[in-house]
């Protein structure tokens, strides 16, 4: 048997131990907060619950439909209200009709890596903030000896990862990081590989490369529905202040009847500018520009506000770094001969909660190949 290690347990996370069900390997997740799903997630207040980061999963292939029916239908929400558009001047328009299935869980989002998990035998520890990385040079955890050839197709070697705490877990077989690229880019830096070729510091620079867009959101709630066609609005010309705002209340299961509940991601350039406000600060600011977009004075006083800042929200592109995609390949192929692994949205290039998902399935099932032969 092999040991997984897996720095994350966001979607990307979830999704390389889920990968690994079938197999005798086990997994090890480490997740520096005390819950699972990433951005993924879920809050609960006063009886409402609201998806705060990734408001719903949208089915861009046959398989992602076809996973979450195998995950188990009780509970999934199916939102039929659909999202319209505005741009600049403010003016709320239809979408284009052609609305894709956009799914949720009563129990809110965060049920998707839940359920992923629970179709596996992974230890997530929680609370477990990884801080550092060092590859030995000698045999692997089932006694590959010095010379032979280890899981990642080079000599046998072994990954350990130590928290914040200074307690060690590990060793690894394998090792993928999922956090957000600079938070990874944090990680390789302090990482001890010997006799590497220099391809950690090429893996370094093609993550560090990556950029991200920061996005702050604000739920904002009410003692009134509104009464609107749409479930969801979105800045098409990417130039209000307002990047999507929807209503959660179309979710069956997360706001009582005769309540309403917005979310309101602002704009990249908002974000970043207000980051820092606070929450008294940003909702009232947030609320009034929700008031004006909607075109409903209401909007501006809510009776109680949350909020959560995602510094590193969507990404731009794909790994491709300062020296082009080849050289981000050849780095990559490096660190995954020697069992080293990367996953997530910004590695495969698209701020989508699928996306997140089938780069970590992709890696973990790569992982279960390279160990097939154990």
């Amino acid at each position: 048997m092999a040991h997984l290690g897996i720095v994350g347990a966001g979607l990307a996370g979830a999704g390389a131990a889920y990968a690994l069900r079938d197999t005798d390997h086990d997994a090890t997740i480490l997740e520096k907060s005390r819950g699972v799903g990433g951005r993924a997630a879920t809050r609960r207040r006063d009886g409402c619950r609201y998806d705060h980061g990734a408001n719903y999963v949208k089915l861009p292939d046959e398989r992602t439909g076809d996973l979450i029916r195998d995950l188990g239908d009780d509970g999934l929400v199916d939102i039929a209200e659909p999202v319209w558009t505005f741009g600049a001047d403010g003016e709320i328009a239809p979408g284009d009709g052609d609305d894709e299935h956009k799914y949720t869980w009563e129990a809110g989002i965060t049920q998707f890596a839940k359920r992923l998990l629970a179709e596996t035998d992974a230890e997530v520890r929680k609370t477990t903030r990884a801080e550092s990385i060092v590859r030995d040079g000698g045999g692997a955890r089932d006694g590959t000896a010095d010379g032979d050839t280890g899981p990642g197709g080079d000599r046998g070697g072994a990954w350990t990862v130590t928290d914040a705490d200074g307690d060690d877990h590990g060793p690894f077989d394998a090792l993928v990081l999922t956090p957000p690229a600079p938070q990874t880019a944090d990680l390789l830096a302090a990482t001890e590989w010997p006799d590497d070729g220099g391809a950690l510091a090429d893996l370094r620079a093609a993550v560090e490369a990556t950029e991200f867009r920061t996005v702050r959101t604000l739920a904002l709630h009410y003692p009134f529905e509104l009464d609107v066609p749409w479930y969801g609005l979105v800045d098409v010309e990417k130039t209000h202040e307002i990047g999507w705002l929807s209503r959660e209340e179309c979710k069956r299961g997360h706001v009582p009847d005769g309540e309403g509940l917005l979310i309101v991601q602002l704009s990249p350039e908002w974000s970043t500018a207000h980051y820092d406000d606070s929450l008294e600060a940003a909702a009232a600011e947030a609320a009034t520009l929700a008031a004006d977009l909607v075109g409903d004075d209401r909007l501006a006083d809510p009776d109680w506000a949350d909020d959560q800042g995602w510094r590193y929200a969507l990404p731009n592109e794909g790994l491709v770094g300062d020296g082009g995609p080849d050289a981000a390949a050849g780095a990559v192929a490096a660190a995954r001969e020697a069992g080293l692994y990367l996953a997530g949205d910004w590695v495969a290039g698209r701020g989508r909660a699928a996306a997140a998902l089938w780069n970590g399935i992709d890696a973990g099932e790569s992982i279960a190949e390279r160990l097939s032969g154990r």
